[in-house]
């Protein structure tokens, strides 16, 4: 899965939308439910653990841990899937600088099935949505 978005906020906004818990508690997650908890030890081998609730009622609480840390610039993190420890995938947000704002590319990596890929795909795409929408909009 990769996805691109522009959004008028310098990376340094963006970065800490990203790796502050106060900040991603306001607007992570797939659909207009609310995040009911975000942790976040920014720094190679530190964790997180984010719990959101969907509008049909639904809660999950992905978890992981960051490999590579490069302030403004990108984040890598391991992805689990409780109940499926065995199926970490990875995830990488890439910031690029615009004149206007930034570049964000998330990629997606080793997930297990086309199924997978495209729940994935969907929800990373909303919360991309949002992000931006929190951010102040796209270009």
């Amino acid at each position: 899965v990769t996805i691109v978005r522009r959004i008028k906020a310098s990376p340094a906004r963006v970065w800490a939308a990203i790796t502050r818990p106060d900040l991603m508690i306001q607007w992570w997650g797939p659909d207009a439910g609310p995040t009911l908890r975000a942790d976040a030890d920014v720094r190679p081998g530190g964790r997180f653990s984010i719990v959101f609730r969907l509008l049909n009622g639904d809660e999950h609480n992905p978890t992981g841990v960051y490999r590579e840390v490069i302030p403004d610039t990108k984040l890598v993190f391991t992805w689990e899937w409780p109940g499926m420890p065995e199926r970490e995938s990875l995830v990488t947000f890439l910031l690029k600088p615009l004149e206007d704002g930034t570049e964000l590319t998330l990629t997606h990596e080793q997930l297990p099935d086309d199924a997978t890929r495209i729940s994935h795909e969907l929800g990373w795409s909303g919360l991309l949505d949002k992000l931006v929408i929190f951010l102040g909009g796209a270009e």
